[in-house]
């Protein structure tokens, strides 16, 4: 029988001992004290000799854990500067007027968040005195420090800016109550509220992945030479609960691996979700801190606040400690609530030591302890670890201060599982409330019940104070710049002109035309280096191995290692400098670049054109919610979605084929959606995203908006543009006509039936095909029109339909540009039915459409469009059929094309 306390083998037998006996010593001497005085007397001694040997530089395995204490203990905390207590008297100005506004606002059931800011507030109150940097900062001018406020704490943020006079009553008073132009929205959001808001945070997880990207951008831009951003600070405040998102932490290693130490998360672990405890059986503060120190963080843990101090100068033997380590976060949240009693039974009374250390405690001092000493409730305290964060170097910061939620608003808030729910406070409640907060605020202005703001005066000491703290840091926090740039100079024109002529006899993939393209931009002396290619993974894929060598990989280590392809022209060189950010497997973490390169324009006031390049059905079904945040930043650039279409990667079956990218991507207002089907329309779209996005935009258009482009991997013949006049203006609009049955050469006989067929994006081919066999074989005279953006023309149909109720007199394009045009309308795409047919009220003709409906498949691409019924015979069995029910074919010709054809 196995001796289940025998030695068991280890993996260091490996490794060639030169001295057994000493190793020996070292085992005995760990057993003596274990035996001698207890396993946690040889746990402490074991950690204080790690310890010293991470001082000493000894290379040995951190440990993922540490005991549920403070990390920096009282001795080591650096004398605050400041005056604090002018700055209690700020945070109290600014715990009242968050809970003013939410309570206001609830008679007009709009509803808000009051317990999430009240747990935090000295959290950000330490920031905003000491450490956020403003845009005018001298350490880093034009860019200052970036900002993730957490999303439901946005009451105490504005309670701040009306401190500062940056906000009125009246904005305070319109909180959630925007539609009068004058209100301030719910969460940051800087579509809404541009001149304040940078990052939008509330959508959970996004905030945290989006720093960490932000970060890393900033050493991009520093890198490259575009701008020294190298004094900025990004700063995420999250929730404990929030952690939960797989978005929160999929990005550690990266912000570790790239030492981002110009990052710091600031988790306010409250111990509470939106409706229980985060981790009510557990401890989330332990499991954090292991999950950060394992992908490479700096851990500062701020827990207990000063009144803690007494009780573990009392721990001689350990015991408390033990005990804190023990208790689950939900009876941590019980004992806010309960009285000495039951914390001296409950917590004390079941260790021997413990019991003898409570007779020491008065009711008092356990209830200071448990109810209110909490390390993100103490200026000192979160001051330390921000400094000890700002200083650290070589790795990102993340800080776990523990609060209690809802802190200072009473007992009917602190530590309550529905606090997040609750949204008003009565008015006896603010009366204990003004109490508590030693504010200057009577009885008597708290008229018909309802409570007032409070402000010292725009002269009053605090405000000057803050207003003093503030310009030492750089100016007002958070900021954003809206001022306008110098528009970037346009590419020369050869660049986009060398793609109206097409590509002859050559069959050429609109991706390797887009690819192409963009190589020449790069190419450009004025704007080529603000071109930010980004692509998670398989480069290749899209052809854009040509651009390794030019452009360079960006890495921070540059190449530390010789390319095993090296000898090849197109080898992977990684460098510095480099110009592409190849992101690995990670479309979320591609996005999150994607929005930090496309918003440079406001947070460092440099314009960077960012284009994404990715599996087309890996992007809008995948990261929709980053392409809202991207539209709520109001971000510019360039996604594309490459391989796209549900035919046109058929290989790869159901989850690869793409047919429905463009309805999702039509419910973003900030994306201007094309599924161009030629080369030349490629050019004209990205030359016009050029100028409206980063050039001289036209009077009444929005520069915030991003534009997603489709292109395929299918190798066609490309098209010289048709001539005339007005093509590049069509093909921004959504839709031309490309041929005529007898510009095509195919004009049937004299007073054939005529059919207008729409096709976008690599339908067209088919379209063109069945164009030619409706001519020869069925006398059918067709119209080929490229819909350049179906969700282009249905905005411009709806734009039209609400002047026409303001009364002006408008005619949506899409009727425009088919006014006149003979027989039906028969649209096709290579996406589901529901993309065409966002046009099809508009259309005076008779409207029919295909597409590829359900779930996609693998089978060779002419299999699969026969099979979802969208190749060129199905095409021509779906006109005749229209053509046969307006009396213009004969009934019969359906039925025998059917049959000719297989189908």
């Amino acid at each position: 029988m196995t001796d289940p306390h025998a030695i068991q083998p280890s993996a260091l037998d490996q490794f060639p001992d030169r001295d057994p006996e000493e190793t020996a010593e070292w085992q005995a001497s760990l057993d003596a004290v274990t035996q001698a005085a207890g396993p946690h007397r040889a746990a402490y001694l074991m950690r204080r000799t790690l310890e010293r040997a991470e001082g000493n530089g000894i290379a040995l395995p951190k440990l993922l854990e540490t005991d549920y204490v403070n990390t920096i203990p009282t001795a080591a905390e650096p004398a605050a500067p400041g005056d604090e207590p002018m700055e209690a008297r700020i945070t109290a100005w600014n715990r009242w007027n968050a809970a003013a506004m939410v309570t206001r606002g609830a008679k007009h059931g709009v509803g808000g968040h009051i317990a999430t800011f009240a747990s935090a507030a000295w959290l950000y109150e330490t920031g905003f005195n000491h450490f956020f940097q403003g845009k005018e900062s001298q350490d880093s001018p034009g860019s200052g420090d970036q900002l993730y406020i957490q999303g439901h704490a946005s009451p105490g943020i504005y309670a701040r800016a009306f401190l500062d006079g940056r906000l009125t009553e009246a904005h305070l008073d319109n909180f959630r109550q925007e539609s009068g132009g004058n209100g301030l929205p719910s969460y940051p959001h800087p579509r809404r509220l541009p001149w304040l808001w940078e990052f939008p945070t509330v959508s959970m997880g996004l905030g945290p992945l989006s720093a960490i990207y932000q970060a890393r951008f900033n050493r991009y831009l520093t890198n490259r030479g575009i701008k020294d951003v190298g004094g900025s600070h990004v700063w995420a405040f999250l929730g404990d609960g929030e952690m939960d998102e797989p978005e929160s932490t999929a990005a550690l290693a990266l912000a570790a691996r790239e030492e981002l130490d110009n990052l710091t998360f600031v988790i306010n672990c409250n111990l509470q979700r939106l409706d229980g405890p985060v981790r009510a059986n557990f401890k989330i503060v332990q499991e954090l801190e292991a999950q950060f120190r394992g992908a490479g963080w700096n851990v500062i843990k701020t827990l207990w606040g000063t009144a803690w101090d007494e009780l573990f100068r009392l721990d001689t033997t350990g015991a408390l400690v033990r005990r804190l380590r023990q208790v689950p976060d939900a009876q941590v949240q019980t004992y806010q609530t309960r009285d000495a009693a039951y914390i001296r039974q409950d917590f004390f009374g079941g260790d021997p030591a413990l019991v003898e250390m409570a007779k020491l405690l008065s009711d008092d001092k356990i209830l200071e302890c448990f109810h209110l000493s909490r390390g993100g409730h103490e200026a000192r305290k979160v001051y330390a670890a921000y400094k000890a964060a700002v200083e650290h170097k070589g790795a990102p910061t993340v800080i776990l201060a523990q609060t209690v939620k809802g802190h200072t608003l009473g007992e009917g808030f602190a530590s309550k599982n529905a606090n997040h729910q609750m949204k008003k406070l009565s008015v006896d409640e603010f009366k204990a409330m003004r109490d508590r907060l030693e504010l200057p605020i009577s009885d008597s202005q708290f008229v018909d019940g309802v409570v007032p703001y409070g402000h010292p005066g725009a002269d009053a000491p605090e405000v000057r104070y803050l207003q003093e703290r503030r310009a030492a840091l750089g100016g007002p926090a958070p900021a954003r710049r809206t001022h306008p740039l110098a528009p970037l100079p346009a590419p020369a024109e050869k660049t986009f002109a060398s793609f109206d002529k097409g590509s002859g006899t050559q069959n050429i993939a609109t991706t390797m035309a887009f690819v192409r393209l963009v190589k020449d931009l790069v190419r450009d002396k004025e704007t080529g280096k603000r071109w930010v290619p980004i692509v998670p993974d398989e480069a290749r894929t899209f052809g854009m191995e040509s651009l390794f060598p030019s452009l360079g990989i960006y890495s921070p280590k540059g190449q530390t290692y010789e390319p095993v392809d090296r000898d090849q022209l197109m080898y992977y060189k990684e460098a510095k400098n480099g110009q592409i950010l190849n992101e690995g497997i990670t479309e979320a973490g591609s996005m999150a670049d994607f929005i930090a390169a496309s918003t440079a324009y406001s947070t460092h006031g440099e314009a960077m054109i960012p284009f994404y390049i990715f599996y087309s059905m890996f992007g809008w079904q995948r990261t929709a919610d980053q392409m809202w945040q991207l539209g709520d930043q109001l971000g510019r650039g360039f996604l594309v979605g490459a391989t796209a279409g549900r035919t046109t990667l058929t290989g790869e079956g159901l989850q690869h084929a793409d047919g429905h990218s463009p309805v999702i991507a039509a419910t973003n207002p900030a994306a201007l959606s094309y599924d161009p089907a030629f080369a030349y329309e490629i050019a004209v779209i990205v030359k016009d995203g050029l100028r409206r996005m980063y050039g001289e935009a036209a009077p009444g258009e929005d520069q915030n908006v991003f534009y997603y482009l489709t292109v395929y991997n299918e190798p066609m013949p490309q098209p010289a543009k048709p001539a005339g006049p007005g093509v590049d203006e069509a093909i921004i609009k959504g839709l031309y006509r490309f041929n005529t049955a007898e510009s095509a050469g195919l004009a049937p006989v004299a007073n054939a039936a005529r059919i207008q067929l729409l096709g976008s994006g690599t339908a067209i081919h088919w379209t063109l095909k069945a164009q030619k066999l409706l001519a020869e074989e069925w006398g059918v005279a067709a119209d080929v029109w490229s819909a350049t953006s179906w969700t282009e023309l249905r905005r411009d149909a709806l734009d039209a339909d609400a002047a026409l109720l303001r009364g002006e007199e408008r005619v949506p394009y899409v009727r425009q540009a088919l006014q006149g045009a003979e027989g039906p309308v028969l649209a096709v795409s290579d996406y589901m039915r529901q993309v065409p047919d966002q046009i099809a009220q508009w259309v005076e003709q008779d409207y029919s459409s295909l597409g590829a409906d359900g779930f996609g498949l693998s089978d060779t691409r002419d299999a699969a469009r026969r099979h979802f019924g969208v190749d060129a015979e199905s095409i021509v069995v779906a006109a005749l059929a229209q053509l046969a029910r307006r009396g213009e074919v004969k009934a019969t010709a359906v039925k025998e094309a059917r049959e000719k054809y297989g189908l």
